[in-house]
């Protein structure tokens, strides 16, 4: 896969998954954008580590709508055209229905969906409306496999995850006769710095048994199928959900 010439905004690319993927896209030759809320260190240490020029990072925060369109318009702007949108920002809280108040529920779930829905959903329209005009583009999203499992002490992230799962499907079908493809992958557990206290816990092993590998996925992996989704020739893969949970939950 390469992607020379070919610009991409990737969202919450300063560390993680998102930084695996902007590694990814800028060793193929892409000049990338990092977008990041409020850790420009993180931000800046990611550019730091992409191979090539022309890269950049730009804060927003996913959950004020007008930053949203103010980041793809930026990058945008400063890529000279915006081929493939990332959305890989997202958060996570637990949040006990048995256990919180009702103020604390409905905060729960502004807060989740405001980022990992609502955020991801104002990208989208932005980043289409430069991709009509331009001719094409690619959308991928980065769900979880908590999408179809569930998140009982999560609910508002497994549900943010479901809803970006079906919307980047209503919009796969919406945008095709406009050249842009959308695809998304759903990660299971991910070794990432987000992860990694939980994995160091006292159920840390209990979480890499449940892959048959007797581990958890290495950010790469998830940013390899990111990359195909967004690579020449996936063009029929558009309205795919891919998973990489190592077979951690099956799904028929």
């Amino acid at each position: 896969m390469r992607f020379d010439g070919q610009t991409v905004l990737v969202t919450g690319g300063s560390r993680g998954i998102g930084r695996a993927i902007a590694e990814g896209f800028a060793a193929r030759g892409a000049k990338v954008a990092v977008h990041y809320n409020s850790n420009v260190k993180a931000a800046q240490a990611t550019l730091d580590q992409l191979a090539g020029d022309g890269h950049f990072a730009l804060s927003a925060d996913l959950s004020d709508s007008a930053q949203v369109q103010r980041m793809i318009d930026e990058a945008a702007a400063r890529l000279g055209r915006l081929d493939i949108l990332v959305n890989n920002a997202g958060i996570h809280e637990e949040c006990l229905l048995s256990e919180c108040s009702y103020e604390e529920w409905r905060a729960h779930f502004a807060r989740i969906l405001g980022v990992n829905l609502l955020g991801a959903a104002k990208a989208m329209h932005c980043a289409a409306q430069h991709m009509i005009q331009q001719g094409g583009g690619r959308i991928v999203n980065i769900s979880s496999r908590g999408a179809f499992r569930g998140e009982p002490t999560a609910p508002a992230y497994g549900a943010s995850k479901a809803a970006l799962n079906s919307l980047g499907q209503s919009l796969a079908k919406l945008l095709a006769p406009h050249n842009i493809f959308v695809g998304t992958v759903a990660p299971g557990f991910v070794e990432t710095d987000m992860a990694a206290e939980r994995l160091a816990a006292a159920d840390g092993d209990e979480i890499r048994a449940q892959s048959p590998l007797g581990r958890v996925a290495k950010p790469q992996e998830v940013a390899y199928a990111a990359l195909f989704l967004a690579s020449a020739g996936a063009e029929f893969s558009t309205g795919t959900i891919i998973d990489v949970n190592g077979a951690s939950y099956l799904r028929s």
